[in-house]
């Protein structure tokens, strides 16, 4: 899924939407660490793109805690 593409389908979900999702990502990139490790992963590029979506939601779960604080 392209960054804009991901951005925008999470920029819509509430806190806890977001938190569930990121949990879902952090076990999936769990899996593919292990599968590295072994030898069976055929598409490495998946642990990298997994970590950058984990820190796109943590950033827009902080950018939600701060605006809600603010108000």
């Amino acid at each position: 899924m392209k960054r804009k593409e991901f951005l925008n389908e999470v920029k819509g979900l509430s806190t806890e939407d977001l938190t569930a999702r990121a949990r879902t990502m952090s076990e999936e990139l769990l899996k593919l660490r292990f599968r590295n490790a072994s030898g069976q992963l055929t598409q490495g590029h998946r642990i990298g793109e997994l970590k950058r979506n984990i820190a796109r939601i943590n950033t827009m779960m902080a950018s939600k805690k701060a605006e809600a604080s603010a108000k």
